[in-house]
């Protein structure tokens, strides 16, 4: 998504690219309340914007709004920036555009994730980049972790956090007669519909159980405990404890019929 060239209507392969000394006329200009320079110094600078929604690979977020929301971070950068600083607008001005579309993220995400996390996982994201770019090789977690000095376990969570949620009905591809869902491609022999199916019936059938009944059902098959030891804790016989077994299990035989 952020790879199209054309956002907002903007063709993002013909933005224009100032040069330092030109910014510096221009700032000089919009100092002086010059709107057409300032619009000049905007159009300029778009490019920056869209170097940084880039960092945020957010597949499901839509692009348009991403750099708006970066237009946004731009403009209040320009609108707080003092030239009489020695320092580079696009150096001032990146973390304001970081920082708006961090909170528009975190605003608009269905899954509310605290902000020293998400801040955690935008600086691994960062240094990821970083050393992606320095070796040519996938950073472990191992190695971010290192130069974050944290531990790897607060890496892998942060990162795990902000992922979006995948829906089981997505469809992964194919045409309008045979899609491939998420949930086509995950095998779970264990929780089955059968077995769903099943643990729903037991738990219906519990429910006509006594109460002795239902405790003696619940530590000999579901806290696997013997018989001796089920009688030691509610302070019966173990012939008692085989008794209100066998009863409660021909219960639940017989609600299954």
């Amino acid at each position: 998504m952020l790879n199209k060239v054309e956002i907002c209507g903007v063709n993002t392969a013909s933005l224009p690219v100032l040069s330092n000394k030109e910014k510096e006329i221009l700032l000089n200009k919009i100092k002086n309340g010059d709107s057409q320079a300032r619009q000049e110094f905007i159009n300029g600078n778009l490019k920056l914007v869209l170097s940084v929604i880039k960092r945020f690979r957010c597949k499901s977020e839509n692009a348009d709004d991403l750099f708006q929301v970066g237009c946004i971070g731009l403009i209040k950068a320009l609108d707080n920036f003092d030239v009489n600083q020695n320092v580079q607008f696009s150096t001032y001005a990146v973390p304001m555009i970081i920082g708006e579309i961090r909170r528009y993220l975190r605003d608009n995400n269905p899954i509310r994730v605290s902000r020293s996390i998400r801040d955690l996982a935008y600086r691994s994201l960062m240094i990821k980049e970083k050393l992606l770019k320095e070796t040519g090789q996938e950073p472990t977690i191992e190695q971010i972790a290192k130069i974050l000095e944290i531990d790897k376990e607060e890496v892998a969570f942060s990162l795990d956090a902000i992922q979006d949620p995948v829906s089981l009905q997505d469809s992964l591809y194919g045409d309008n007669s045979d899609n491939l869902y998420v949930i086509d491609q995950i095998s779970d022999k264990k929780n089955t519909d059968e077995k769903w199916t099943e643990n729903i019936a037991i738990s219906e059938a519990m429910k006509k159980l006594s109460d002795k009944e239902k405790l003696i059902i619940s530590k000999r098959f579901f806290e696997c405990r013997t018989q001796m030891e089920v009688a030691d804790e509610i302070g019966i016989s173990q012939a008692q404890v085989s008794r209100l077994e066998k009863t409660a299990i021909n219960h639940i035989k017989r609600f299954y019929k």
